[in-house]
């Protein structure tokens, strides 16, 4: 029962809702909602200006992902959900790649909400339909958001300040937050994904439970063939109910999409060369220089593109992470020792051919990077917790060691070897060991299969010159995944994308409070309330450029703590395909819109037979 039922005595249930109406009265229906300054697109606007509003439609698309499935369902946390779901299911509100925090109506016609984002209502579109002809209703939004919060930690860490959900009638449902000013409420509540309940509670179907029976959406595509764990296809559908929304216009023109999954990264690859997989993201450096002479691409039958646009959308920070919950890494001291070791100079000499640069910040390529010494507004927020910081964010931004060449790694393990004795650690017959116990300091690294190994043995080879044994395990993603979210890890290779408009999730990567939720995305188990404070500035900023300061000084405060041992990115996205496909010639800003604003090009592929 809605909470304004249970506490109003003696009025009706219709009085009641009457007086949920009200607290709406006056609040203006908008098509679109901006985190960052106005939104780009006026209400009555055609399509984004990055598709290609007479794309054709049809073809095959053939793409292949690293690892295997399990599961259709989107939402539990359990399992390995298949690639593509987004394909099927849809949110009430949908993302625009040519502005930094922009979302406009999907599902949702129309949002609406108060100065102090009390609550946020969305009105839903009347023609808005499920593949079996049924409407997509406000009970479906409620039921859905109740089921992913029941069954995904993770999703209800997201969630935390939704207090309640509620169908106000058959297309408006309102979301209720348990605390003002926080204006990415509203627009977080669009995110939802929404399921049909009819379907689910049908038929003996459980959605709390795994399956491999194509689910009923309402996308622009459903499942059309499923091989469990290997293959899924998707074929588009041709009455889709939004094909001619703005936001859709140009989008999802491929008539079949099939996701093939591979175990090695390498056979993945000779799939693309055989022109089995028409796309292919690179993600290793070396075969990017060396690995592009075969036929097919001498031939000029694949293109080969390096683009910026994506990497404009977000900051990225990858490296080694180690388990702060275990003991013998709880001294910052010993996370620095361990940077120090790490010899990326050599590495990017040696078999990253010079593309790419040492990461040093969480969000590292965007301008919510610190950067020098911190003032103004940062400064302000820093003071308020300088007594649980390193007084080093005051005097400088945080930077790596530099090594490359012999004798410059000497000089990085003389230091680090010091910075493990302020830690407690001396060397004994060639072992680095704790002072008191004599316990031997060793590291298990797990990897996600194999590709990292060739940056994880050097990174052991030097570290065992210091006594410090690392062992590098790869496992199988399945195993990868189920170890990472129960933390059975001592370090672990992983990373994160940040956004341009961080807010909420920031405590799901390293607030206090998540430390300990299997599904978050806090895999070291951070725990500072320093960190949880600089956290609350950042959800509850006042506007861009107080975000802007609220951001670099968590950023600053993390990168101080070296919980994280950086390693490297790249300011460009590797991208090489069959000349089957075409997209547009302006890609859109922030991103490079794959593929939903590609296309099949019957010309192209007929010229390559």
């Amino acid at each position: 029962m809605n909470f304004v039922l249970r506490t109003i005595i003696g009025i009706s249930v219709a009085t009641a809702f009457l007086l949920i109406a009200g607290a709406s009265y006056g609040q203006e229906w908008k098509h679109a909602t901006a985190l960052v300054g106005d939104v780009k697109y006026a209400e009555d606007f055609p399509n984004f200006e990055y598709v290609n509003p007479d794309a054709p439609k049809g073809g095959e698309l053939s793409l292949s992902e690293t690892g295997s499935f399990d599961t259709l369902n989107p939402i539990l946390s359990k399992g390995e959900v298949a690639t593509g779901l987004g394909l099927v299911f849809e949110t009430l509100m949908t993302d625009a790649e040519d502005e930094i925090a922009t979302q406009y109506g999907l599902l949702a016609e129309a949002i609406r909400y108060p100065d102090d984002f009390a609550w946020a209502e969305f009105r839903l579109r009347e023609n808005a339909r499920w593949h079996d002809g049924e409407p997509v209703t406000s009970e479906d939004v409620v039921w859905s958001f109740e089921k992913i919060i029941e069954l995904n930690p993770n999703q209800k860490f997201y969630y935390q300040s939704v207090a309640n959900v509620t169908a106000l009638d058959e297309r408006t449902v309102r979301f209720e937050f348990s605390e003002a000013n926080n204006k990415e409420l509203p627009h977080i509540a669009g995110q939802v994904t929404v399921l049909p309940k009819h379907w689910w509670d049908a038929d003996g179907r459980s959605i709390e439970e795994s399956t491999l029976e194509p689910p009923l959406g309402s996308g622009p595509y459903r499942i059309k063939d499923v091989n469990p764990g290997s293959q899924v296809t998707f074929e588009r559908v041709e009455d889709y109910w939004g094909a001619d929304l703005p936001v859709r216009v140009g989008k999802d023109n491929f008539g079949q999409i099939t996701y093939t999954y591979f175990r090695d990264r390498n056979v993945e690859f000779e799939a693309f060369k055989a022109s089995d997989v028409d796309y292919w993201f690179e993600n290793q450096a070396s075969r990017w220089a060396t690995g592009y002479d075969f036929p097919a691409f001498n031939d000029g039958n694949i293109t080969r593109e390096e683009l910026v646009n994506s990497s404009r959308a977000r900051g990225i920070l990858v490296g080694f992470v180690p388990n702060l919950r275990l003991e013998k890494f709880s001294d910052a001291n010993v996370r620095r020792a361990l940077n120090h070791a790490f010899d990326f100079e050599t590495l990017n000499d040696t078999i990253f051919y010079q593309q790419y640069e040492r990461v040093s910040s969480f969000f590292y390529g965007t301008p919510l990077a610190h950067a020098g010494v911190p003032e103004g507004r940062e400064l302000e927020f820093l003071e308020a917790v300088r007594d649980q910081v390193p007084a080093s964010v005051f005097e400088t931004a945080y930077e790596n060691p530099v090594n490359g060449g012999s004798q410059a790694l000497r000089g990085n393990l003389r230091r680090a070897v010091q910075l493990f004795a302020e830690a407690g650690y001396q060397l004994r017959e060639g072992q680095m060991v704790n002072a008191e116990t004599g316990e031997p300091f060793t590291i298990e690294v797990l990897l996600n299969g194999p590709i990292i190994e060739r940056v994880a043995l050097p990174y052991a080879e030097d570290l065992r010159s210091i006594g410090v044994e690392m062992t590098v395990r790869t496992v199988e993603p399945s195993q990868y995944i189920t170890r990472l979210r129960s933390r059975d890890f001592e370090m672990v290779y992983t990373g994160w994308a940040q956004s341009l408009s961080p807010g909420n999730e920031q405590a799901g990567y390293w607030g206090s409070a998540a430390a300990d939720n299997e599904a978050s995305r806090n895999f070291g188990g951070i725990k500072d309330e320093a960190v949880d404070a600089l956290i609350q500035n950042v959800i509850f900023a006042e506007d861009r450029d107080e975000l802007i300061a609220a951001t670099r000084a968590l950023d600053r405060v993390l990168m101080a703590n070296q919980f994280v041992i950086p390693t490297y990115a790249s300011q460009q996205d590797r991208i090489a395909y069959w000349n089957m496909m075409s997209h547009p010639a302006e890609l859109p800003f922030y991103g490079i819109g794959f593929p939903q604003v590609w296309w099949y090009d019957q010309e192209k592929a007929e010229a390559q037979q």
